[in-house]
């Protein structure tokens, strides 16, 4: 059963910690391991490579093979449905237009002492986009990564992507195409990370890695940042909705269930005012789970990760949101609208009973790559700003150095950095 739990109860502080601490309890380290694979991956590039891909992929791997060729990819779109493709472009029009809408403007102008100011944004050059493979094979994660960054103008990107047995997907490849990516590799795992990382001699750096996947990956990913830049370190999916009694039960339940059937560390959890109606929900819950393919998986995330909180008004089940800063917010109460200043801390909300998470993991637009495991108390989801740089612009006449110059004077001799003073007096000399 999921976890049930009342503000009323006078323990209820204490189990609440104890129940986000759930999915914590049983994760295992997997540095050294990593650290090893990054190790050899470096200095040994396509040998390590391909040795690791052939064992952890169990398929031959070699250096003509890896790439994904043009004509591998026209053999994918032929096997997708038209359906597909058309969804495909939808999602990826969607997508595209809400990334342009987000592109940041230039700045410059001349202040009050006639120093001129501003900044300029400029995309990362090159970027590596990871993909899960096999069984978490998603088309929509190629869309949300890759279309943010060719709004943003990144020249370069690669996209990296498991192939168990030296199989792929076909969906992904035809998103990948619908996208505008171009240059793809078979590989995967902590492996692929170093690849893009450190470089080897089939596969170029890039600056920055981008994309989910496994605790693998993500610690490589971790290990990685500094060599290049990363987006995040991304956990196990997780849903919050907060519903009224208004709802439809089984509506609920289907949104609680979109996230749990991801993974068995997946959380879903639902915040309600009414006991009864809490009752219900997670009847429906048993009813759906009977129904869906994957109901081994959602079964396990929802018995040992689940909750259900009963509070006494909206306000305090948004403080509770605040205290978990979920990956994905639904607000599914009468009026959202009056909800969302009370929230501070969420990867993306979801406004009133029509809108199920599941329409922003395909085709609202913003990208679906957000915030896990409480992050969101400091971060944002993926968006075009993470394939941008800011560089800012400084410029002084000789009259507008002269009146700044003496404070930058004072504050450098202060800090025993006279150097730096001299460089600003000796322009003022005659």
């Amino acid at each position: 059963m999921p976890t049930k739990l009342s503000t009323t109860q006078s323990d209820f502080t204490e189990r609440f910690k104890q129940f986000l601490a759930l999915r914590h309890a049983g994760e295992k380290s997997v540095s050294d391991t990593v650290a090893a694979i990054l190790t050899q991956v470096r200095n040994e590039g396509d040998k390590a490579l391909l040795q690791l891909t052939t064992k952890f992929d169990h398929f031959e791997a070699a250096h003509d093979s890896i790439r994904v060729t043009p004509q591998e990819i026209a053999n994918a779109l032929s096997l997708c449905s038209p359906e597909l493709i058309k969804s495909l472009k939808a999602a990826a029009s969607r997508i595209r237009d809400y990334s342009e809408r987000q592109m940041p403007q230039d700045l410059d102008y001349t202040d009050e002492q006639g120093v001129r100011l501003g900044h300029r944004w400029t995309p990362i050059q090159s970027v590596g986009l990871y993909v899960p493979g096999g069984t978490a094979s998603y088309p929509s994660s190629v869309l949300m990564n890759a279309i943010p960054a060719k709004v943003a103008g990144v020249e370069r990107l690669v996209m990296v992507v498991p192939s168990p047995e030296g199989k792929l997907n076909p969906a992904l490849l035809a998103a990948a195409h619908v996208a505008g990516i171009e240059e793809i590799y078979k590989i995967g795992g902590a492996q692929a990370v170093a690849a893009l990382a450190y470089g080897t001699q089939t596969i170029r750096p890039v600056d920055k890695i981008v994309g989910p996947g496994n605790a693998y990956v993500a610690e490589a990913k971790r290990q990685v940042f500094g060599v290049v830049g990363i987006d995040m370190i991304a956990g196990p999916s997780e849903i919050l909705v907060i519903a009224d009694n208004k709802n439809d039960p089984e509506w609920i339940a289907a949104d609680l269930l979109s996230q749990a059937e991801h993974d068995v560390l997946a959380q879903s959890i639902l915040i309600t005012t009414d006991t009864t109606f809490a009752d219900v929900v997670c009847t429906q819950v048993q009813q759906i789970l009977k129904t869906l393919p994957r109901a081994d998986i959602a079964e396990k995330s929802w018995e040992r990760y689940g909750g259900v909180i009963v509070v006494e008004n909206l306000e305090q089940a948004c403080a509770i949101a605040n205290s978990i800063a979920p990956e994905h917010l639904e607000l599914a109460v009468d009026n959202p609208d009056a909800l969302v200043p009370l929230i501070a801390h969420a990867g993306a909300i979801f406004l009133g009973r029509h809108t199920p998470e599941a329409i922003g993991d395909y085709v609202a637009g913003p990208s679906h790559v957000l915030p896990t495991s409480g992050t969101a108390r400091f971060s944002s989801g993926l968006s075009v700003f993470d394939f941008l740089k800011r560089t800012s612009l400084i410029g002084c006449t000789a009259e507008s150095l002269a009146a700044i110059s003496s404070y930058a004077e004072v504050l450098a001799v202060t800090e025993g950095l006279d150097a730096h003073a001299l460089s600003v007096t000796i322009r003022k000399k005659p």
